[in-house]
């Protein structure tokens, strides 16, 4: 969900129930969220020095994750070219359910090998949770996520893409055209 400060997403997932991103540093959004949440497994992502975040949160709260990466890129990668194929053995499923798109990879067996998703508000679109498990990994299938989401993205209307990234996760979007806008602090309540 849009707010004037950012985004929210319902990720639903155990230990990271809920995403807060800001778009901007701003203590005052900051210590809004961190005194007012007292529920477990709510994240906070700030284009802020962590020795600066550290300071603003409320009871309850500390960095985690490591460092991020707030990056952006056209829904199209930046070169011209086909879309990959994708690998031999494995096949990519992809639905959409109340305006969240996910793509599901998995192998010849069944198993999970690869999976991501995306939303598209107003012009931006937000690719989230993309992950390869590592016995799928060199094979090009977050190459293929990437394209894939981007592209129901595009036709959704959507112009430009946001996302926040680790930094094993930074060099797969980079080599597909996204551009790192600023780093990011993690924060969440325990």
């Amino acid at each position: 969900m849009p707010a004037a400060w950012g985004f929210t997403v319902d990720v639903g997932l155990p230990g990271h129930v809920v995403r807060h991103v800001l778009s901007a540093t701003d203590e005052t959004v900051v210590r809004k969220i961190t005194e007012n949440t007292v529920a477990p497994g709510v994240w906070l992502k700030t284009p802020t020095p962590p020795e600066t975040v550290t300071s603003w949160l409320g009871p309850g709260w500390s960095l985690a994750g490591g460092p991020g990466f707030l990056m952006s890129a056209p829904p199209r990668p930046a070169r011209a070219e086909a879309p990959p194929a994708i690998a031999e053995g494995y096949r990519l499923d992809t639905w959409t359910r109340a305006g969240l798109t996910r793509a599901l990879v998995r192998s010849a067996d069944g198993a999970f090998a690869a999976r991501g998703q995306v939303a598209v508000t107003g012009s931006a679109y937000v690719v989230d949770q993309v992950e390869t498990d590592s016995a799928h990994q060199r094979r090009g299938l977050g190459r293929l996520l990437m394209y894939k989401l981007a592209e129901v993205a595009a036709g959704q209307g959507a112009t430009t893409g946001v996302l926040v990234a680790t930094p094993e996760g930074r060099a797969l979007y980079e080599t597909v055209g996204w551009h790192v806008l600023a780093p990011l602090t993690s924060a969440v309540r325990n």
